[in-house]
């Protein structure tokens, strides 16, 4: 049994969302070369790079298994040449094993697209750490996409350091894997730093998410906001972790978490711990979250125009992810995320 993604203070059992335990995982301990991996970047460092370790992930086993076995590695120091970098892993039939480490160094404003698709019906997996420093000064615009076949299990760790007046928007569409298991801290040690996370989840059939999102602010004047938006259908089921902490040092500090969950099936189950930490005054905290079936009036309303049920209820929930697909910089991803979503919902 895999025990991981604990939460930074426990809370009761009763809650069963302290960490997820999961049977019939396999770790790889010995894996060939990632071939198919597309990366655009003209300041590219890959394979001879140090893999450090992380303030929470997911576990040691998981992290273990990075620095002991990784076959991709990959370091990439953003400059003025770097606007916009891809990082593209593509899974086939002869490729369905990948643990990687990421380190970006954003120097200057930059876009930057992860993305994990599966072209094979094999099962998949993936162990990932993307660790991110984001300079003085600079904006930078992270998205990470999971689009991985729906036997795969997928694990993401995401750590990030937040220098004085800078901005880090980052983006998390997870669609994928039959385990898709995230974990994502920012560390605010700079004044004036700026985090805006913001997610969309869609599970169906037997998928699994697990959510934990954590953010300790101590930096005075720092921001961050976690917006999450998600969907379940059939048996489907996320836990949702976030995390607010607010370290003394952070006067005039703000944080946001807000978490939405729509119910498409009566089985699907979703489990949500919003938490507000804080050893400081002076500094404004709030969170809220919420799950529930999609409003029966508004499907109705659709409904009279013409439009089905079925069309009606793709339609609401391509509303309410919208706003955060517009953020993608790339057309051609943000069509392609469209797609996906439409033909998941099916």
């Amino acid at each position: 049994m895999l025990k991981v993604n604990r939460t930074p203070v426990r809370t009761s059992r009763n809650f069963k969302i302290n960490n997820i335990k999961l049977e019939d995982v396999n770790i790889p301990e010995k894996v060939w070369s990632f071939k198919p991996a597309t990366i655009t970047s003209s300041n590219l460092v890959e394979n001879n790079v140090a893999v450090s370790g992380l303030t929470y992930g997911l576990g040691d086993s998981l992290l273990k298994n990075v620095m002991q076995c990784a076959n991709h590695k990959a370091k990439i120091t953003v400059d003025k040449q770097d606007k916009d970098i891809k990082m593209i892993y593509h899974f086939d039939d002869e490729n369905t094993n990948l643990i990687n480490y990421i380190e970006i160094d954003a120097k200057e404003n930059a876009n930057v697209i992860v993305e994990y698709k599966s072209n094979t019906e094999k099962e998949c997996f993936v162990n990932s750490i993307i660790k991110i420093v984001a300079c003085q000064q600079v904006m930078i615009n992270v998205f990470v996409i999971n689009l991985l076949n729906e036997s795969s299990n997928f694990f993401l760790a995401m750590e990030n350091s937040l220098e004085e007046n800078s901005n880090l928007q980052y983006t998390v569409i997870d669609l994928g894997a039959k385990n898709s298991i995230q974990n994502y801290y920012a560390n605010m040690t700079g004044e004036s730093a700026n985090n805006d996370l913001q997610a969309i989840y869609l599970g169906r059939k037997n998928q699994l998410k697990d959510i934990n999102y954590i953010a300790e602010l101590r930096g005075q004047k720092t921001n961050v906001n976690i917006d999450v938006q998600g969907a379940l259908k059939d048996n489907a089921k996320k836990n949702f972790k976030g995390t607010i902490d607010f370290k003394k040092g952070c006067k005039k500090a703000k944080g946001d978490e807000n978490e939405y969950c729509m119910l498409l099936s009566d089985r699907a189950k979703s489990i949500a711990l919003p938490m507000l930490l804080c050893t400081e005054d002076d500094v404004e905290g709030n969170h809220s979250t919420a799950s529930g079936k999609l409003n029966e009036k508004e499907i109705f309303y659709i409904m009279s125009r013409g439009i089905n049920k079925q069309e009606a209820t793709k339609l609401i929930i391509k509303a309410r992810f919208q706003k955060i697909l517009e953020r993608i910089c790339d057309e051609e991803v943000r069509n392609e995320l469209m797609e996906e979503i439409d033909r998941r919902l099916d």
